[in-house]
């Protein structure tokens, strides 16, 4: 069975976004990134686990598939080519009951009801589900009880405010999988919900 894994940046004070417009994310896809090689090279090595990507409207609508397929598109030594190649490669998946259809190239638009068709593409072979998309979209899927496993991308930074995942999902035991911290000042830690 598939693993769904949620993968959020968050500051050190537990937030996912910020109330004002502020860069306080050391990566944005689409931006220069701050991440150490190391990092670089550990988040690629966990993503090859992955062959699908679960992706909210909002997320899907606001260019991450367009962004990634042109990154594919440069030169191979570009420094995203690998993670770009991998997003293109993956089985994409929208979460929406807004959209019918899809316009991006190995991407279906799933709507309807979030827990069963999340636990339907869990019981598919293959590799793990990775999930991208914002607070609203995170919050669903752990207040479902959907997150298989959490690694949680916690940047050098306080916000004090902002949007959380965490508010409307009751209480949750997590286990400890595994913890790093990075050159650049990022922690990543790596949690399993205990069932």
């Amino acid at each position: 069975m598939k693993k769904l894994v949620l993968q959020m940046q968050m500051s050190v004070d537990g937030f996912v976004g910020a109330d004002e417009d502020r860069r306080w994310q050391l990566w944005e896809w689409g931006d220069e990134s701050d991440w150490d090689d190391e990092l670089k090279a550990d988040f690629n090595a966990v993503f090859e686990t992955v062959d699908t990507i679960l992706l909210s409207r909002k997320m899907a609508e606001e260019g991450y598939l367009n962004h990634w397929s042109n990154a594919a598109r440069k030169y191979p030594k570009d420094r995203f080519y690998a993670f770009a190649q991998r997003i293109v490669e993956a089985q994409k998946v929208v979460l929406s009951d807004r959209l019918k259809t899809s316009r991006w190239e190995r991407t279906r638009v799933a709507g309807g009801d979030l827990p069963r068709e999340v636990n339907a593409l869990k019981a598919g072979d293959g590799g793990n589900i990775a999930v991208f998309g914002g607070a609203r979209f995170a919050t669903a899927l752990i207040a479902a009880g959907l997150v298989d496993e959490f690694q949680l991308f916690i940047n050098p930074a306080v916000l004090g405010s902002g949007l959380r995942v965490f508010d409307q999902g009751g209480f949750t035991r997590l286990k400890l999988i595994g913890s790093k911290a990075y050159a650049c000042g990022m922690v990543v830690n790596r949690y399993a919900p205990v069932r």
